[in-house]
């Protein structure tokens, strides 16, 4: 069985270090895919030094700053050519637990799709200001609202997807090329009858570097939901 982890990053130099040698640790199933967008900070340069020394780490370079989402399904097809069984969609801050993605793949075999869930019973953030706690918890109430989907977490980009799964999604219906790419993905397997595992999680605010949120990204995201609202994913 062949676990790929995708990772977009852009000036994440200083996590990078740490975070791959964990992932690689999990077991000789699991490789990881970082795709970078011509980090300034040399993040690209180093993950190249890595796949010298570690096959089962692999580096997508992009050209400059084409946006969070379409990192992802750059990564996701990288992943599904390389033969991945399932492919693991995470953040490089260490918001997201490398130790926790068994549990997301073994939750993934029993569904098709796993969400690493802050909201979930059990789950909870550390560590965040409350203005982003209750951006974030209001986003996830108002996509339930408007989109129909059973989500407690319905913002989160920690994600194990079958390999079946993924093939199943046409990219090219994803329009949103950057943090809103997360809510479409989510509202196309939806509507395509898919089912959803929710896996508690704890999210702690990042280890080191900028959070790239943004108060666009907000906004974008809210644009995102109702159009999908209005349109019925058109």
């Amino acid at each position: 069985m062949k676990c790929i982890v995708v990772i977009g990053t852009y000036n994440e130099v200083e996590n990078i270090p740490g975070l791959l040698p964990e992932i690689i640790a999990l077991g000789d199933q699991y490789e990881a895919i970082v795709v970078d967008d011509n980090s300034p900070d040399g993040t690209g340069k180093l993950v190249d030094e890595f796949s010298t020394t570690q096959p089962r780490i692999h580096a997508v370079h992009r050209p400059r700053r084409l946006g969070y989402g379409t990192a992802y399904i750059e990564g996701f097809r990288a992943a599904l050519k390389m033969g991945a069984h399932y492919v693991i969609q995470m953040d490089a801050d260490y918001s997201h637990n490398p130790q926790d993605i068994p549990r997301l793949v073994e939750a993934a075999g029993q569904a098709d799709i796993a969400i690493g869930s802050r909201y979930a019973r059990g789950g909870r953030t550390e560590g965040w200001p409350l203005h982003r706690q209750i951006v974030s918890r209001t986003a996830s109430v108002i996509a339930r609202f408007l989109l129909g989907v059973p989500l407690d977490d319905f913002t989160g980009g920690f994600k194990c997807f079958p390999r079946a799964t993924l093939e199943s999604i046409d990219f090219a219906d994803v329009k949103s090329h950057g943090f809103a790419s997360l809510y479409e993905i989510n509202y196309i397997l939806h509507r395509s009858g898919k089912r959803f595992q929710e896996v508690p999680i704890i999210f702690v605010e990042r280890r080191a570097g900028q959070s790239k949120l943004s108060f666009k990204m907000v906004l974008e995201g809210l644009g995102v939901m109702l159009r999908l609202r209005l349109s019925g994913g058109r």
